[in-house]
């Protein structure tokens, strides 16, 4: 075990065997495809090595959100939206920080999920070496930190998620094991200045990885 600046350490692999989700297991609805996707693990194969991590917070943006990147209709920046459900949508937010969504409805029907925060598991040494050595808790804690550790750009809008190589999306082979696992609860989302009410954020209960304030954290 390899030991890094701010404690953190590279990480022996889950003791769960993770498999690729095929896009038919995914719910063909945008929230019940983010509720879904709680608990699912996010995986980058990198030249270095494997980062992983489990996801434990996510927003769902459905079709007809006014605030969803898709609302005005398919232009050339938004198009992976449009794809059908598994596919990353990339896009820079604020001019500082990369965002990881994944599309979320049939080929045509723009609406997504957005990939807020994640339990690192695997490569924790990688993961920490791009967010500054930055500890344990704070390394994907949050959609900007997310994408920094996981060492996702621009270069990976549109990329199939449901491919299980490159940057990918997986499950315990044990399903039935890990949904009697976790509790979920659903709360608003968090930076918006519009529909602001709908509990259209999902996470893990009891999480420290999630991210945003406490008091929002209310379990549905």
């Amino acid at each position: 075990m390899t030991r890094r600046a701010g404690g953190v350490s590279d990480a022996a692999p889950p003791a769960r065997s993770i498999v690729a989700l095929a896009r038919d297991e995914l719910p063909v609805d945008t929230v019940a495809l983010a509720r879904f996707m709680v608990g699912k693990y996010l995986v980058h194969d990198l030249p270095e090595g494997r980062v992983s991590g489990r996801l434990v917070e996510v927003e769902a943006y459905p079709v007809g959100d006014s605030t969803g990147h898709a609302f005005i209709g398919p232009r050339g920046w938004n198009a992976s939206l449009f794809l059908a459900r598994g596919h990353a949508y990339v896009r820079l937010t604020y001019g500082v920080s990369w965002m990881l969504n994944m599309s979320s409805e049939a080929a045509g029907v723009g609406a997504g999920v957005l990939f807020r925060a994640v339990e690192p598991l695997e490569g924790l040494a990688s993961m920490a070496a791009r967010r500054a050595d930055a500890p344990l808790r704070e390394l994907a804690r949050g959609p900007g930190r997310l994408t920094q550790a996981f060492g996702v750009g621009a270069a990976f809008d549109g990329v199939d998620l449901c491919g299980g190589k490159g940057l990918w999306i997986g499950r315990d082979r044990d399903a039935a094991h890990a949904a009697a696992s976790l509790a979920i609860g659903a709360t608003t989302r968090i930076g918006l200045s519009r529909e602001m009410h709908l509990p259209l954020r999902f996470y893990a209960i009891g999480s420290p990885y999630v991210s945003g304030p406490r008091k929002l954290l209310v379990p549905a």
